[in-house]
């Protein structure tokens, strides 16, 4: 295994592990999951959950420091989770009523992750 392919393996596994963090954060705060790591057509989202009235898709930024994470996603990102939250709506009427609200989870080694809610709007 190359240096490169052990780097990759450990963000991987990193990521995943954050994902995981912010899914057990959410449900203290009294979210419902309802969607992990969503592949659409149009994109990737890494958690949607329902509060209430409110449907939150939320992408999970994994980084080694906060700075690095709330610049890891750009405005192209934010393009194709608006696509794949589109997809997935059109795939669940059911929550077409709800406030759509996308937010964005940073979370750094031995840290607890910052939950931005409503981190950007179309």
């Amino acid at each position: 295994m190359t240096v490169t392919d052990e780097r990759r393996r450990r963000s991987e596994s990193f990521g995943r592990f954050a994902e995981a963090l912010c899914r057990g954060i959410l449900r203290l705060k009294g979210y419902r999951i309802l969607a992990t790591r969503l592949k659409t057509p149009l994109g990737e989202i890494d958690i949607v959950a329902r509060r209430g009235d409110t449907l939150a898709v939320i992408e999970v930024k994994a980084r080694r420091d906060w700075q690095s994470a709330s610049e890891a996603l750009g405005a192209r990102q934010l393009g194709r989770l608006s696509r794949a939250a589109h997809v997935f709506l059109g795939a669940n009427p059911q929550y077409a009523g709800l406030t759509l609200r996308f937010d964005v989870m940073l979370v750094t080694p031995y840290a607890l992750p910052r939950h931005l809610m409503d981190a950007w709007r179309l």
